[in-house]
């Protein structure tokens, strides 16, 4: 039995993800703000918690299959809100010495991935520096709130009893 809520929430999640990637591309391209390592990590966790989003809303899963991609989906976003938790920290908390550091393709070229992911999560200067504003929060913090409402749509999709038509 197909379940009309679950599948216009996933719906929902992609399309909210891919307007948040939209916008970030807009903020780079057309207002010249550079993202910064932490920026481009939460970026991803954005367009995998879409694909799974999308992924399900495509193969409308029954019990089994909403607890996979919901699992799936509170997994992401919960490594995404991490990211995006410790990205609003720093800007609160800049380091009292900033060094800019390599840039994300350098870093993960250059070091093994064991070695470039503490460097990535330590932040550089441009980590902690907040360029844009929307109604008092740092796109960091935007994204803390969308990586938690992701989270919470995963939960939902993995708790939900019975299907509805």
């Amino acid at each position: 039995m197909i379940d009309i809520r679950l599948r216009w929430m996933y719906i929902g999640v992609f399309a909210i993800c891919a307007g948040l990637i939209g916008f970030a591309m807009v903020l780079q391209h057309v207002m010249n703000l550079e993202p910064c390592p932490l920026c481009i990590l939460q970026r991803y966790a954005f367009i995998i918690v879409g694909l799974v989003a999308l992924l399900a809303a495509r193969h409308d899963p029954q019990w089994w299959g909403r607890r996979v991609y919901g699992t799936l989906m509170m997994i992401t976003a919960g490594l995404g809100a991490g990211v995006a938790a410790r990205h609003a920290w720093l800007e609160h908390n800049p380091p009292q010495i900033f060094d800019c550091g390599a840039d994300l393709g350098f870093m993960v070229d250059a070091f093994p991935l064991a070695e470039a992911l503490p460097m990535i999560f330590r932040g550089s200067g441009d980590c902690t520096e907040v360029l844009w504003r929307f109604l008092g929060l740092s796109i960091s913090e935007w994204a803390l709130i969308w990586f938690l409402i992701f989270f919470a749509a995963g939960l939902y999709a993995v708790t939900k009893k019975t299907a509805i038509g």
